[in-house]
């Protein structure tokens, strides 16, 4: 697995280079450039899709100025969360997603990718904080469920500390 650093939003649309107004909805992406990644930021009438080099993409709002910092869910909740779908092969993308996000988050250090012997990949993260390893299939969503996906842990990460219906 790769770790990219992910800057904040520019303020600026790469495509006009028009400045944004704050709660303004507009497209982010991650682009390969050579060696690097780099955010662009895009206004919702510049956004044509994803450039071709794309890593990643999502839509979002520019904060205000005065905007109060997102409350984060626990880590506990998360890791609860984590725990559960384990017995739900059908939202493994989900997991192994969250997974991601905890270790990026510092819940969990990413131990090893293990392939097995059909030729999937399993992600093999630690919990300092149940002194536990866990196992997730590397299942990343099919694109018709990445709106889905990616709404549900944003609940989830913006949750009061309950998990998402």
């Amino acid at each position: 697995m790769i770790d990219y650093e992910v800057h904040r939003c520019s303020r600026r649309c790469a495509a006009t280079d028009r400045e944004f107004v704050p709660s303004e909805a507009i497209y982010s992406a991650l682009v390969a450039e050579g060696k690097e990644v780099v955010r662009k930021d895009f206004g919702m009438s510049a956004w044509t899709g994803p450039p071709a080099n794309a890593i990643g993409w999502w839509k979002g709002t520019v904060p205000g100025s005065n905007s109060k910092k997102v409350a984060w869910a626990p880590g506990e909740v998360l890791l609860g969360y984590f725990e559960e779908l384990a017995d739900n092969p059908a939202r493994a993308d989900v997991r192994y997603l969250l997974a991601l996000l905890m270790v990026r988050r510092k819940l969990l250090r990413q131990d090893a990718i293990e392939n097995e012997p059909d030729g999937s990949e399993t992600l093999v993260v630690y919990s300092a904080r149940t002194d536990q390893t866990y196992r997730t299939p590397v299942v990343m969503p099919a694109p018709e469920r990445l709106a889905a996906v990616q709404q549900e842990l944003l609940q989830l990460l913006q949750a009061d500390g309950g998990a998402p219906a």
